[in-house]
């Protein structure tokens, strides 16, 4: 079974995927924000998710080829889409155009495969949920920065953040029940303060005992970490340098570090197309990650259609043909 710690340590090569609605735009995975789409003009998105050329066995086939050992993809982004059938939203991949739910499709083929399952899980930012974060009291991309603003938006004495951590609850476990064994669960959402009553607001330790308690194996991470309690580590590519402050416990800790970066943005962006990193460039990544003793865990994100680009498969098998020629 790839899970624990001991496996995660020596994995050290992993494939990030960032798909979702934002990708069927070609704008990155922050482009409601950006952007400002309004709630409603967004969801319909929705009708034209497809995920046609969303193919999990030719998918885990190229991580094998690359020498990866673990797959992760956003189970649901900052917008509050999911890809897994949920019973808490209806906005998911499953209600979509596509009727699929991507996440049992891509445990299937990890569990063939002996590839670690990895569930990216934004909890610290999300954009849709009435209850969710606010800005001000919570990070400023909490939500957009609407000029009309979000009737379904809870404002003031009507926000129940406790609304929001159930709903988190649920989702968790629906993804550590119904999918069988995970390697790991990656919260992002990392803006939120670190800090101050939120913590307990969120109810972070009690979502972290839920995890353990129904997988202990199941490791988790939310990048820098929140309460300490996480079992490894998940900068971006250059916040080792550039937030040096933040990864002084880091370090201290004797913890796993696994680094993330992309070969061309993290949701698909289509000014992109052509101009995505090659391997020359990958094999570096992997060197900077190895003098930190960390695993790199490699984005790159679908097209529209769910497709892989091939561009980036064609990378990805050069770097497993180089690794191996290395071993």
């Amino acid at each position: 079974m790839r899970t624990g710690i001991e496996w995660f340590k020596n994995a050290k090569f992993g494939l990030f995927m960032h798909y979702g609605l934002y990708s069927l735009l070609g704008r990155g995975e922050w482009v409601q924000y950006v952007e400002k789409i309004p709630l409603k003009e967004y969801e319909k998105l929705k009708d034209q998710f497809t995920a046609r050329d969303f193919d999990a066995d030719f998918i885990t086939d190229l991580a094998l080829e690359a020498e990866m050992k673990y797959v992760n993809i956003t189970t649901m982004h900052h917008d509050g889409f999911c890809l897994f059938e949920t019973k808490e939203t209806d906005f998911n991949s499953v209600n979509s155009a596509a009727g699929r739910d991507l996440i049992a499709e891509l445990a299937q083929q990890c569990g063939k495969k002996d590839l670690g399952l990895c569930l990216y899980y934004s909890h610290g930012r999300q954009w849709r949920h009435p209850h969710a974060m606010t800005p001000g009291k919570y990070d400023e991309s909490a939500r957009p920065e609407y000029e009309t603003p979000e009737p379904t938006y809870a404002t003031g004495d009507s926000h129940d953040i406790s609304k929001y951590v159930a709903y988190c609850q649920a989702q968790i476990t629906e993804l550590l029940t119904n999918y069988g064994p995970i390697a790991n669960i990656w919260f992002d959402g990392w803006g939120t303060p670190k800090s101050g009553p939120w913590q307990s607001e969120l109810h972070i330790p009690e979502l972290y005992e839920t995890i353990r308690r129904l997988q202990p194996e199941c490791l988790i991470s939310y990048k820098f970490g929140i309460t300490g309690t996480e079992d490894f580590y998940a900068p971006e590519y250059g916040w080792p340098e550039h937030m040096p402050e933040e990864m002084v416990h880091v370090r201290q800790s004797g913890k796993p570090i696994e680094v993330c970066h992309h070969i061309a943005g993290w949701g698909y962006i289509k000014a992109e197309e052509g101009k995505h990193r090659g391997a020359d460039s990958v094999m570096a990544d992997l060197e900077y990650a190895s003098g930190l003793s960390a695993n790199l865990l490699l984005n790159t994100g679908p097209l529209p259609d769910g497709a892989i680009d091939k561009q980036d498969a064609k990378t990805l098998r050069e770097v497993g043909k180089r690794l191996r020629g290395a071993g």
